[in-house]
């Protein structure tokens, strides 16, 4: 299986409205109603991020975009030929989405993974409430981070059935006494990763989701942006080791974090070596501005 690149994710809201005012007033992309939701825009296509009206807040699902009708229907020999249940999208799910057909399965952690080929857009231009420029195209929309308390069954899985590949891992260390297991994850493009594993539980079903735009000026606006609307910062400004990107979080309606970044390297699979790194950053990412004395408590006690 040769999986392109991150199409779209899902999340679940208790407050589609929520998530209309965040998008368009910090991260600038466009709010559209959609069929059984909202659609959130970045570029040409219908939407990149869809919300849809749920019973809590959270992440929900990864949409993983196959570029034909044939690669789809072999995709799901694969899922067949490796043992893995999935269920056919219904009319609903396909309508929001946008996309021609889908399915979905989930992976050894539990998270929520779909198959799509083929999307619907009327190919209107996208204007940015505030001129944001997003990276997205063969790229795919940006990457994310989901926990996987079964790390490494779900990295096995998501190499040897979705074809992805291990770009490079990192143990993260926020508290003097707590170590995380990150594994970042390619798909079959350029970007650094797609896709990275956390070990262990996130209650919102998500650590973060990247979003990428064209330049450090976007950033330091969208900075702004989230300064003046009162929104959590969850980590400064900062450079990140493996895939050189110049970021900052957010907190989102969801419940997980946002990275906003910009200058992300693409990489030339044929000449890359793994490595394990032992800095989340080469400068700033100051992680600990996200997280009260009892939060930082909690996370030491769960080590």
């Amino acid at each position: 299986m040769e999986v392109a690149s991150l199409s779209y994710v899902v999340v679940s809201a208790t407050s589609t409205a929520a998530w209309r005012a965040f998008a368009q007033d910090i991260l600038g992309m466009s709010a559209h109603d959609a069929p059984g939701g909202l659609a959130l825009r970045m570029d040409e296509r219908a939407g990149r991020v869809f919300v849809m009206p749920g019973a809590t807040d959270g992440y929900f699902a990864s949409g993983w975009e196959l570029r034909s009708a044939a690669e789809f229907e072999a995709a799901k020999a694969d899922l067949t030929r490796h043992g893995v249940t999935f269920h056919p999208a219904t009319p609903a799910e396909r309508a929001l989405r946008h996309v021609f057909d889908m399915v979905w399965f989930t992976d050894p952690s539990g998270n929520r993974h779909e198959l799509a080929y083929g999307y619907v857009t009327d190919f209107a231009r996208f204007v940015s409430p505030h001129g944001v420029d997003f990276v997205t195209g063969d790229l795919g929309l940006g990457h994310m981070v989901l926990p996987a308390p079964q790390i490494d069954a779900t990295r096995d899985f998501l190499m040897d059935v979705l074809g992805f590949g291990l770009s490079d891992i990192l143990v993260h260390r926020p508290l003097p006494d707590l170590a995380q297991r990150i594994d970042f994850m390619h798909c079959a493009n350029g970007r650094h990763h797609s896709l990275a594993l956390f070990e262990g539980e996130v209650p919102s079903g998500c650590v973060h989701l990247m979003f990428e735009v064209a330049n450090l000026d976007e950033v330091g606006r969208a900075y702004d942006r989230m300064q003046r609307s009162g929104a959590r910062l969850m980590a400064t400004l900062g450079k990140h080791t493996n895939d050189h990107m110049t970021s900052f979080y957010l907190m989102s309606p969801g419940g997980f974090a946002i990275e906003y970044g910009c200058g992300g390297r693409t990489i030339d699979w044929d000449h890359h070596t793994v490595f394990e790194s032992t800095s989340v950053s080469l400068w700033g990412h100051d992680f600990s501005v996200g997280f009260g004395a009892d939060e930082q408590a909690q996370l030491a006690n769960a080590a």
